[in-house]
């Protein structure tokens, strides 16, 4: 178990951790990384190359991340909860896994893929719905030194051909269907769909979650079940290199196919439960709940790996928040006594938009620490989730981070850090960021603002993108050489706490004065008809950008009373922000084109809000496709 050092304690304790980290990074992190489990330590603690984007960790050691995640609990935690799963439908019996049966299973899965020819450096894709044979599926790769590349299940099959083609998997891991709210999907089938282009591929491992018949072709796929009736239940864990491939996780390019984004090992390792353990403050008996999807990063570092390197008892859920109502996450927090709950600021304004009995039947006395991911929490959402999630007693924490750095970068650590609502807080030690101009100089001092770069490299940061590292350095290294560049503009109060402030790309120049995407869509989910927003710059004649927000109204708004919601919005975009920032254009719309994670395509909402509808791009990894011609039709 790591040591005490590793658990930061009171803000004092973080002061000097920052301190230490900036220092002398090389000891910090070898102290860091000194408890777990080391096959061989290290050479050398980093190798940086912030130019060429070659950075590499603790170099030389030898290891395997299940035994750190699984065997080494086990003469202290062995009947512990690792894993408890909460199925779709709460009529369902829950299953629940203590973390020596979670090592049993993990073993078992990997001896079925031995069994099935898998091999060390073999890259395995896994498109199966969140049920508890995912995640062992996950560490199953990982103990046989398998590469993981999990793919969300509710992609299409081009999405999976694409992913499965690139990393030139072997062997495909999926169930017979999966249940989504009311909804059940042939998974399966989806796969067979996929696999008619990826000659790659040998063999197909299928997961009996509904019960359903479907194909299998012979020669190629085999039932798990029946597999691992033969399957032994321990299975030593390959011994890995601090560099080998731990995972792909594919990201969504705005061009052209999808960026395999590589994870190694040891870095990652130290990273995930570091960053884990101090963000949110765990304690020993804490049931601790990521609603994430382990088809994102989220789900890979703070629903799977994090919590198990941290040895903390970990929730997963199946289902979707408004099934069989609204009430449904809460019902769950009550339930389990969940001590400790992430979520996604997209949930919490859909859930803001349904009765507030929804929220108000339950308890949630269990409730220590909140937590927000995947985009900034706009203000209204925090005092709603603050106010009647936390009941004002919960400090919520506002995590920045990326699926390329691996882990959490910027927040407040539990509830010994300034909480700041909308802004993110301090970087976590390790991690130097700066703000530049457009130009690559320095921006010192606090109440500024710029495009948000780290000078600095920390452990769990991306190594390269498969197969095309040049990709890699030109997107991540490239513009600002000596830096890692986010991508995304912030800003430094007198505080020196940080507030991501949108993508650069979706800074919107407005006759000279910048303003942030997500600053412009705070101000306009303040107003008492908007339940969310998405805005864009847009070409105008005289203030060179034009701001065009796309809004979703709580109630569906008359034809009559369309003027009125307009200059209702536009009010409070003046009173919160000013006049140089309020909406040219306003399109009520009932929906907005996101991602199955939650992100909003801005990129398509810019195309529409320029005119330029006749190339769009893939539009079907997009949670509901059919928004967009909607959308479309609504401007004209």
């Amino acid at each position: 178990m790591p040591t005490q050092h590793s658990r930061i304690r009171t803000f004092e304790e973080y002061t000097d951790a920052y301190k230490r980290s900036v220092e002398n990074p090389e000891q910090f992190w070898a102290d860091v990384a000194e408890p777990f489990t080391w096959r061989r330590k290290w050479d050398t603690v980093v190798k940086a190359d912030l130019v060429g984007g070659h950075n590499e960790w603790f170099s030389g050691a030898k290891l395997n991340i299940t035994e750190n995640c699984l065997d080494r609990h086990l003469a202290t935690r062995g009947n512990k909860l690792a894993l408890i799963w909460e199925p779709n439908d709460p009529k369902t019996r829950q299953i629940r896994y203590t973390y020596r049966e979670l090592h049993q299973e993990v073993c078992r899965f990997a001896n079925v893929l031995h069994n099935n020819g898998v091999e060390k450096g073999d890259r395995v894709c896994i498109y199966m719905p969140m049920i508890p044979q995912l995640a062992i599926a996950v560490l199953a790769c990982a103990r046989i030194g398998a590469v993981h590349s999990v793919v969300f299940a509710g992609f299409s099959a081009t999405a999976i051909a694409d992913r499965v083609n690139d990393a030139q998997a072997t062997t495909v891991l999926t169930s017979d269907g999966l249940n989504r709210g009311a909804r059940q999907i042939p998974v399966k089938r989806v796969v067979d769909e996929a696999l008619e282009t990826c000659p790659s591929v040998r063999r197909v491992i299928v997961v009996e979650h509904l019960g359903w018949p479907v194909h299998m072709e012979e020669g190629r796929d085999v039932w798990y079940h029946e597999e691992a009736l033969e399957a032994e239940k321990s299975c030593p864990a390959e011994e890995m290199d601090a560099e080998d491939m731990l995972f792909i996780l594919y990201t969504s390019g705005s061009t052209g196919k999808p960026k395999g984004v590589v994870h190694t090992q040891a870095g990652y390792m130290v990273w995930a439960d570091y960053t884990f353990r101090n963000v949110f403050q765990v304690q020993e008996n804490d049931i601790y709940w990521c609603t994430a999807d382990i088809g994102w990063v989220t789900g890979h570092s703070y629903l799977l790996y994090g919590p198990l390197l941290s040895g903390a008892s970990t929730l997963m859920f199946e289902g979707v928040p408004t099934y069989p109502s609204a009430g449904r996450f809460w019902e769950v927090i009550d339930k389990h006594g969940v001590n400790i709950f992430y979520t996604a600021p997209t949930a919490i304004r859909s859930l803001m938009a349904t009765p507030l009995d929804n929220v108000l039947s339950y308890s949630l006395d269990s409730l220590r620490i909140l937590g927000t991911v995947g985009e900034p929490i706009n203000v209204e959402a925090w005092d709603w989730y603050h106010t009647h999630v936390g009941k004002e007693r919960c400090p919520i924490v506002d995590t920045w981070w990326q699926t390329e750095t691996g882990g959490i970068m910027i927040s407040a650590l539990g509830s010994i850090s300034p909480l700041k609502p909308a802004h993110a807080g301090q970087p976590l030690p390790g991690v130097q960021p700066v703000l530049l101009t457009q130009e690559g100089k320095e921006i010192e001092g606090n109440e500024e603002e710029g495009y948000l770069a780290i000078k600095y490299p920390w452990p769990g940061m991306i190594r390269t993108t498969y197969g095309d590292h040049e990709r890699c350095r030109q997107t991540y290294f490239g513009a600002y050489p000596g830096y890692y560049f986010t991508g995304d503009g912030a800003r430094r109060d007198k505080d020196g706490l940080y507030r991501i402030i949108g993508r650069v790309d979706d800074v919107i120049n407005v006759s000279g004065h910048r303003f942030g995407t997500a600053e412009i869509e705070n101000a306009i989910n303040e107003n008492a008809y908007v339940v969310e927003s998405a805005v864009v710059g847009y070409p105008h004649d005289v203030k060179g950008q034009g701001i065009y927000a796309f809004v979703i109204c709580g109630e569906p708004v008359k034809p009559n009373q369309l003027s009125h919601v307009e200059a209702s919005i536009i009010e409070t975009v003046v009173a919160e922000i000013g006049k140089i920032a309020k909406p040219d254009k306003i399109q009520i719309v009932s929906g907005l084109p996101k991602t199955r994670s939650g992100k909003i395509m801005r990129r398509i909402l810019r195309k529409v809000a320029e005119g330029e509808i006749s190339n769009l791009g893939d539009t079907t990894t997009l949670l509901d496709p059919g928004i967009v011609e909607e959308i479309i039709a609504g401007k004209k």
